[in-house]
């Protein structure tokens, strides 16, 4: 796994300002006022600091901006990053500014002087979370990036930014990883190892999903030669309450299988168990940080593929549920997995409330872009904590509605329902279908995260490819209801 850069909150000690080697990285206040450690710096760079801040051109300095004095005089730092910031920033606004000095951030490693700012754990979040490359198929490895240390006037313990850290790279190495590389048996693998964690982890077999009845999940991974799994992951960290169920798709490749994908980017459907990746990331961070509630993670690993016994376009599958899915598109095939893994969390485990992540639709991002997450539920205050949430955390997350017009588009002539209702509302279709397989007594939530769990031109806290999406509004809303 993809290390996150070592981090340490220490006490302001000005007297290693002039020996300090690598970056060091020094708040100051939008209107140019210095603080104690800013002025030490002043002094040390013989008034660049003040010069700097008196110029015409500091008025058109924006806060959250960072200025660089590439080998400042009299430090023996390699450059001096002055961050604008007030006081009291919005968390948001700290943790794109962290991040922008996690992407300047060499071998040498960096000190930030923080002084009296407010929410260091922010900065130091984003700051980490873009401190991330992977580069765990190439001969030539990125740059080790050194160790971080924040100096301010208070220190706050590093295990939550640790654990969330953790946990998001974790997310995005998976989803990263080629197919080639994260089979079925290797993902699996790899969630075993989370038992050094405290997590208890089963996993589910083709045997055992047979006796299940899971026919919809076995037939999307049939003609694939790495075999089908469902692990579940329990973090009990509560008392006797009943768990959160988090419930991922965990497609490890998406050939469209029978109906077949264009050829033009099918490469990036290495990505499609995105979900499964989200689930184990915040499975991963809970753990780390030992959070007092109870959650269980479950994730449906399979492969779509073509092939001589691959199901078909007008095969009819039973699920767990006991009801039987035409098939329309084999390319269809997410939801399917889905239903299955979310009737057997219901049945098992009685959850509080089931969350569904998934890369299930293309229309989700032709409705809402990759700058929000499509989010469907049955349960409006569920809903509205989970919204929260993502806002608190910076993950955007849009409700989308459910209605019975958009039901009446998945009838079938000789099944109980059609697995694809057509082009028109193509994600809020697939949304009614995982509705199907909710009890009504279960708080439920569908995130489409097709759009945002990986995005090639990056965002503020991550570089290109996977972002790590979720791991950090789960976490809030874990944090929020359920850890009384």
């Amino acid at each position: 796994m993809t290390q996150p850069v070592s981090l340490r909150f220490a006490a302001t000690d000005l007297e290693a300002l002039p020996g300090q080697e690598g970056r060091l990285a020094v708040v100051v206040a939008p209107d140019g006022k210095l603080s104690a450690p800013a002025r030490r710096v002043n002094r040390l760079t013989k008034g660049a600091l003040a010069r700097m801040v008196a110029a015409e051109s500091w008025q058109k300095v924006k806060e959250g901006e960072v200025i660089t004095l590439a080998f400042p005089q009299g430090l023996a730092a390699e450059a001096l990053d002055v961050v604008v910031l007030s006081r009291r920033p919005e968390p948001a606004l700290l943790r794109r500014t962290g991040a922008k000095l996690g992407k300047l951030l060499g071998e040498a490693g960096m000190l930030v002087l923080a002084g009296n700012l407010r929410g260091i754990e922010d900065l130091a979040l984003g700051l980490k979370l873009r401190a991330y490359d992977y580069d765990a198929q190439k001969t030539t490895k990125a740059t080790a990036r050194g160790p971080v240390t924040v100096m301010a006037a208070s220190q706050p313990e590093t295990t939550v930014v640790d654990a969330l850290a953790a946990g998001v790279f974790f997310t995005r190495d998976l989803v990263n990883a080629p197919a080639n590389v994260l089979t079925t048996q290797s993902f699996s693998d790899q969630l075993e190892e989370l038992r050094a964690l405290g997590l208890e982890v089963e996993v589910l077999d083709e045997p055992a999903l047979k006796d299940l009845g899971m026919g919809a999940l076995l037939a999307v991974g049939e003609a694939s030669v790495t075999p089908s799994k469902v692990v579940v992951m329990q973090w009990k960290g509560g008392a006797d309450e009943a768990p959160l169920a988090l419930i991922g798709k965990g497609v490890v490749f998406d050939t469209g299988g029978i109906s077949l994908k264009p050829v033009g980017g099918m490469e990036d459907m290495t990505m499609d168990m995105g979900g499964a990746g989200t689930v184990a990331g915040t499975m991963k961070a809970l753990a780390l940080r030992k959070a007092k509630a109870n959650v269980v993670g479950l994730v449906g690993l399979v492969e779509n593929m073509p092939g001589g016994n691959a199901y078909r376009p007008g095969d009819v599958l039973s699920t767990m549920k006991g009801d039987t899915v035409e098939v329309i598109s084999t390319d269809a095939e997410g939801r399917l997995v889905l239903c299955d893994v979310m009737w057997y969390a219901q049945e098992r485990f009685k959850p509080a409330g089931m969350i569904d992540l998934c890369t299930l639709t293309g229309a989700v991002i032709i409705a809402l872009g990759h700058e929000m997450t499509g989010t469907w539920s049955n349960h409006d205050a569920f809903c509205d904590s989970f919204l929260k949430a993502a806002a608190a955390e910076g993950e955007g997350a849009w409700r989308m509605p459910l209605a019975q017009g958009y039901d009446d588009q998945l009838k079938s002539r000789i099944a109980d329902m059609k697995n694809l209702g057509g082009r028109p509302a193509g994600a809020v279709t697939a949304a009614q279908f995982l509705k199907r397989f909710v009890r009504d007594e279960t708080p439920w939530i569908h995130l489409d995260i097709a759009g945002t769990a990986s995005i090639k031109a990056g965002t503020d806290l991550a570089p290109a490819g996977a972002t790590g999406w979720g791991v950090l509004a789960l976490n809030r809303l874990v944090a929020d209801r359920y850890e009384g």
